[in-house]
């Protein structure tokens, strides 16, 4: 059964080109560069709907995806793309139940993403050295409804608080070879870490460190996206493409090598 739109809810609209909002379904005017549109016209319809604007332009309301909160969230850092996202969630096995410790918040993307995999019996911890990142990842996982499922920490100044106790490991922190250790003692046996530095320079010091610890499975990848122009007619790549955004770093604790 299609779902009904309630106030308070969150939609994506979605105009004919391709441009795409995320509100509120509330009793307010929207405006955009072509036309304006009452957002209480789509409470109690089913998602899916179109209403059509005050000069006849058509608005969608469909409901939002986890891609579209992670695109739509509000940030005052870099925030780790969808398309590095999909590659953690899998690498980490991230899924319902687990408990998985994050270092680096930022504006809270990644959180987001592993708070909606660990499903509401899961757990994510997260540390994060700035107060005013800790909330806005706050105000944008209580937006996606997921606020309840991640447990906030300050800065690692000394490690972290878990041992032998987490499933997964993400660091994306400035110097994350300096967190190693803390990261392998978090960790249960056997269970997937992971990374993510901008420069070539940074990995190169990780694996350094990753050698010295008892970790085993190494790997390094760099993830390339590019879209396409949806004309059927004139079917060709875009002329700007999401190309490097970071490195990803994984590999596996073990007891001894």
């Amino acid at each position: 059964m299609t779902e009904t739109i309630r106030e308070g809810d969150l939609i994506l609209l979605i105009l004919p080109e391709g441009a795409h909002y995320l509100l509120r379904a509330e009793d307010r005017l929207f405006h955009t560069h072509r036309d304006y549109v009452a957002l209480g016209e789509f409470i109690g319809k089913p998602f899916g709907t179109r209403v059509l604007g005050a000069n006849g332009t058509p608005f969608y309301a469909v409901q939002p995806t986890l891609h579209d909160h992670l695109m739509k969230l509000r940030r005052a850092t870099q925030i780790i793309y969808p398309k590095e996202i999909g590659i953690i969630l899998l690498k980490l096995d991230v899924g319902p139940g687990k408990t998985v410790l994050e270092c680096g918040t930022g504006s809270g993307a990644l959180t987001t993403a592993l708070a909606h995999a660990v499903g509401s019996d899961g757990r994510v911890i997260t540390y994060e050295r700035e107060d005013r990142f800790r909330e806005l990842a706050r105000e944008n996982l209580r937006r996606a409804g997921l606020e309840e499922r991640v447990i906030f920490k300050g800065e690692a100044v000394e490690g972290f608080e878990e041992e032998d106790s987490v499933d997964a490991v993400f660091l994306d922190v400035r110097e994350p070879w300096e967190l190693l250790p803390a990261a392998w003692r978090a960790l249960k046996g056997g269970s997937p870490f992971g990374a993510l530095v901008p420069t070539v320079n940074q990995v190169s010091r990780l694996l350094s460190a990753l050698a010295e610890l008892p970790f085993v499975g190494l790997e390094v990848q760099e993830i390339l996206q590019r879209f396409y122009k949806v004309n059927p007619e004139r079917l060709r790549p875009e002329d700007r493409m999401v190309a490097h955004t970071g490195y990803l770093i994984f590999a596996r604790k073990v007891f001894e090598k």
